[in-house]
């Protein structure tokens, strides 16, 4: 599977998640984006990582770097998303309580089979933290 192909695929997993009826009410606080306080980081497919660093490098950044607080590096210093519609899996299907939890795995369990089989497809390695993740997929596109 090519990058472009596994980028459009994952991309169409995405949007059939979010065609799933659940009720959500994000408060837009970032909480779930501080990793250090919620001891949860996203672990990402290579075909959700290419999805990332599309998104990142759209924003005019070429590396990423851990921040010291423990956040996500992709948190702006305004408290958003700086690759909002680029964000993993994980991220969309929020550990955040605030958001309502966590969905349940039976309703994403098709889907994230799906992000795997594209990872299995392009050779991957299985699912690797945010930052790992982010940081070989960049330093590949150089």
């Amino acid at each position: 599977m090519t990058p472009t192909a596994a980028i459009q695929a994952v991309r169409a997993i995405y949007a059939e998640l979010a065609s799933i009826p659940l009720q959500r009410s994000c408060t837009g606080l970032a909480e779930c984006c501080r990793f250090r306080l919620t001891g949860r980081t996203p672990y990402l497919t290579l075909g959700e990582s290419l999805v990332a660093a599309n998104a990142w490098r759209a924003a005019g950044r070429t590396s990423i770097t851990p921040p010291s607080d423990g956040a996500c590096p992709f948190l702006g210093t305004h408290g958003r998303c700086l690759i909002y519609d680029g964000r993993p899996f994980g991220c969309r299907t929020h550990f955040c309580e605030a958001a309502g939890g966590p969905y349940r795995r039976s309703d994403v369990r098709n889907l994230i089979r799906q992000l795997e089989n594209i990872d299995t497809q392009m050779g991957g390695c299985g699912a690797m933290n945010l930052l790992s993740s982010l940081q070989y997929t960049l330093a590949a596109a150089r």
